[in-house]
């Protein structure tokens, strides 16, 4: 293997979890009499954390604190429903276990509230993802580099033995941030066209290929 270790993003990457994720989003709107967005809205809406997601979800001017509520019944609604429709892409399990049988090391770095992110981890990969952290105090978000990081240093590898995996221009912006290489995935939340515009180096289109780039 090129590596000693990867970093995973999640929503997009290792799970499919927009069906749920606009769900929850769509039942929060409609708690306080807003409008619904599309999938496809939703869509364009994910990658820079929940906070983000619901304030590109609400209309334009609305009150600050009628944004904050909704974002607080979303996080909720979304803990308990975020098991609904989310499930790893094809070929996800397979790709973690051959990584595991070549003693790669792997972990999830998202934007994701920290809570959900270990919960899903847990629950659809088990071992196979040891570290998995998401948004928590102290840290900013991707794109800056400091939950990959704590990912790193939990890993217990040096950077250079590192490459990390997204799909998504906030993927790419982070991967250059921490001085990391980053290898764009096309099964997940952007196109490849997007990603080629947003500077992606290097576009993976199948967990196989992927594999065989690691």
């Amino acid at each position: 293997m090129r590596y000693e270790a990867v970093i995973f993003d999640l929503d997009g990457t290792l799970l499919n979890t927009l069906d749920d994720l606009a769900a929850s989003t769509n039942r929060a709107l409609t708690h306080f009499d807003l409008p619904q967005r599309s999938l496809d809205e939703v869509r364009q809406f994910v990658g820079n954390g929940v906070e983000k997601l619901i304030r590109r979800a609400v209309p334009a001017g609305t009150d600050e604190t009628l944004t904050l509520d909704c974002l607080e019944w979303f996080k909720k609604d979304y803990m308990v429903h975020m098991r609904d429709q989310t499930a790893p892409y094809p070929g996800i399990l397979k790709l973690l276990k051959q990584l595991q049988n070549n003693d790669c090391k792997v972990g999830v770095v998202s934007n994701k509230f920290d809570g959900a992110v270990k919960e899903l981890c847990r629950e659809h990969f088990g071992g196979l993802l040891p570290v998995a952290i998401g948004e928590r105090p102290g840290a900013q978000k991707k794109p800056a580099r400091d939950l990959v990081d704590l990912c790193v240093a939990e890993l217990g590898v040096h950077p250079d033995h590192c490459v990390y995996v997204g799909d998504s221009d906030v993927d790419i912006q982070t991967a250059a941030n921490a001085g990391l290489p980053c290898l764009s995935v096309s099964w997940g939340f952007r196109s490849r066209d997007f990603l080629m515009a947003h500077g992606a180096s290097a576009i993976i289109d199948t967990p196989e290929d992927l594999f065989r780039a690691l």
